[in-house]
């Protein structure tokens, strides 16, 4: 069996989602990977791509149409090389997640999604109901398309590879959807969910100022992300690119400090598997407490500049 890692990339870099996608793409068998893109970039992550571990093969379509991997595009492009491989596989990103789903239905096949395991060439383990029960499913479809979660597996090693790379041409733009502007927002912080310290907030906090004067100064005291519930982001505290939970980024990093946050299904489905887990509430009876390794009971006012101010 040979596997279609899709490449996801930004200025040229290989995200690290991608390297955990390799690995499990290498349970399957051979690994080549599909990198889409435009111009000088495109080349970069193509090159980056070549150098990873395990991939045996790069193909690279540079064309305009795949500059910002709109998915209305890179699906068509995937599923039509796609006649050539066993397996599509993509990380379980926001941007995989709107991949992958497309390349499915093109070539009219179930999608496996979240997968945590890999059992055998047909055979996969993925979290249901909220990560409460855990599904061995099989599948009977002749090609395989599936995301993968990045926390689940071993990045592949970013280095050691010699992949040639092929440059290919796909069917271009789609016409359906048009690429009009990007709000980032950039930190200096390491990325939520490769970081192996994340510092998350939850309602209790207050309000968006308050979130960021208790949780910033310890989150730079420990090199932390930052993260927040649901709760939190709905309440206007931070932005949804920093929510941890079922619908919105899963982390395991090898610290995880939740600081007012009760431990709702949604939330824990996002950070359980984290190595350890402090739990900051003035609630004893919080579900958080149910899931962590180290808890405190008390006012988050007092403890956490405490905290800080002892590290």
């Amino acid at each position: 069996m040979t596997a279609l890692v899709w490449v996801e990339h930004e200025q040229g870099a290989v995200k690290d989602a991608t390297l955990a996608a390799v690995t499990a793409a290498g349970k399957l068998g051979a690994v080549h990977a599909l990198v889409a893109g435009h111009g000088a970039e495109a080349r970069s992550a193509a090159e980056a791509a070549a150098r990873i571990a395990g991939v045996e093969t790069v193909l690279l379509a540079n064309d305009p149409a795949y500059a910002h991997a709109l998915a209305e595009n890179v699906a068509p492009l995937a599923a039509q090389v796609m006649a050539g491989y066993d397996a599509f596989v993509a990380p379980a990103t926001t941007t995989g997640k709107n991949v992958a789903p497309r390349v499915a239905a093109l070539l009219d096949v179930m999608q496996l999604s979240d997968v945590i395991g890999i059992e055998g060439e047909k055979t996969f383990v993925r979290p249901i109901y909220a990560g409460n029960a855990i599904a061995t499913v099989e599948s009977t479809d002749a090609k395989l398309v599936l995301t993968v979660r990045g926390t689940a597996f071993e990045r592949a090693a970013a280095e050691g590879g010699s992949a040639p790379i092929e440059e290919i041409s796909g069917p271009g733009d789609a016409g359906l959807s048009a690429f009009v502007s990007l709000e980032a927002t950039k930190s200096e912080r390491p990325e939520l969910t490769s970081a192996k310290i994340v510092v998350s907030g939850g309602r209790a906090l207050k309000d968006a100022a308050t979130f960021e004067q208790v949780l910033v100064p310890l989150a730079d005291k420990l090199g932390a992300a930052i993260g927040a519930s649901r709760a939190a982001v709905d309440a206007g505290y931070i932005s949804n690119d920093y929510q941890v939970g079922q619908t919105g980024k899963i982390v395991a990093p090898e610290l995880y400090i939740a600081i007012g946050i009760s431990g709702a299904i949604q939330h824990l489905a996002g950070m359980k598997d984290a190595r350890t887990i402090v739990a900051i509430n003035k609630d004893p009876d919080a579900p958080i407490f149910q899931v962590a390794d180290l808890g405190l009971v008390g006012d988050l006012f007092t403890i956490v500049p405490e905290l800080t101010a002892k590290l």
